[in-house]
């Protein structure tokens, strides 16, 4: 058996989601290989590729350090914190060289995935874990892992002009994450006033619930009873669109996006009314 299949069999994490953060780490490791000059510039970032490249390998490290119980403090879970944490963090740390943060990106996943599988036996193990993004058990927080792996791993497959790894069965593995995500980094400009129930369908895949009451934010499995809108939109463009990497507006037009209920001229609104984690 596929030890990492085995360890999500034994461990706290959903089936494959061990599997999936090997696999992202060795595709991203997989993407630098070879790549004489990480200066290029990353599209729609200021970054270049050896300075993603880095930030992915500090992450996961942290990562590493969180799951395994250690405090790490890293900004305060406001988008203008994480920045600058992040530009703090590259400051001090001057690898930029493809392949030592490949092999770093892989060596983090691991030691990560390790330390889930010695909590699965530790009855003392702390199963809350303070993140940047709040408390996380260590399943959500796993998610959380190949969630950001993602997302940077997409930017740099952009950069460097390979395909990307995003897939529907990795987004649903995020799901976990996105679901505890979201009421934290919900715009207060944008909610406020605002009453609407709305929910999600990933195209062949599940489907949540978003109620939004004048600023208040609830997120639920399933969908809701009743919705205002009803938004069904195709798995990798919806983890697209909520990290960012995707214009919601060009998506909508060329069908990726559809919308229908009560309230359909909810829909456009839905994706600006949080920021991305």
């Amino acid at each position: 058996m596929d030890p990492a299949v085995q360890q999500d069999i034994r461990g706290p994490l959903p089936e494959g989601l061990g599997q999936a953060i090997r696999e992202t780490a060795g595709d991203i490791a997989t993407l630098l290989h070879g790549v004489p000059d990480t200066r290029v510039p990353v599209p729609d970032s200021e970054w270049t590729v050896g300075e993603a490249a880095a930030h992915l390998a500090l992450a996961n490290e942290l990562m590493a350090d969180l799951v395994s119980g250690r405090e790490r403090p890293y900004g305060d879970g406001t988008p203008q914190s994480l920045a600058a944490a992040n530009a703090e963090a590259l400051a001090v740390f001057g690898e930029r060289r493809a392949e030592p943060l490949a092999a770093m990106i892989v060596e983090q996943a691991d030691v990560f995935l390790d330390a889930v599988d010695r909590a699965a036996t530790d009855a003392t193990a702390d199963p809350a874990l303070i993140t940047p993004l709040g408390p996380m058990d260590r399943a959500v927080l796993a998610s959380y892992l190949l969630t950001h792996m993602l997302g940077h791993g997409y930017d740099l497959a952009r950069a460097l002009t390979r395909s990307h790894m995003i897939d529907r069965d990795r987004v649903g593995l995020c799901m976990p994450f996105m679901l505890s995500v979201m009421p934290h980094v919900a715009d207060a400009a944008a909610t406020a006033g605002l009453t609407a129930c709305y929910s999600i369908r990933l195209r062949g895949g599940p489907a949540f619930g978003v109620t939004v009451t004048d600023g208040a934010v609830d997120v639920t499995p399933g969908p809701p009873d009743r919705s205002d809108c009803t938004i069904l939109i195709e798995p990798v463009t919806f983890l697209l669109i909520a990290l960012g990497r995707r214009n919601p507006w060009r998506a909508i037009a060329r069908g990726r996006v559809v919308a229908w209920g009560r309230k359909p001229w909810l829909a456009p609104r839905f994706p600006t009314l949080f920021t991305a984690p």
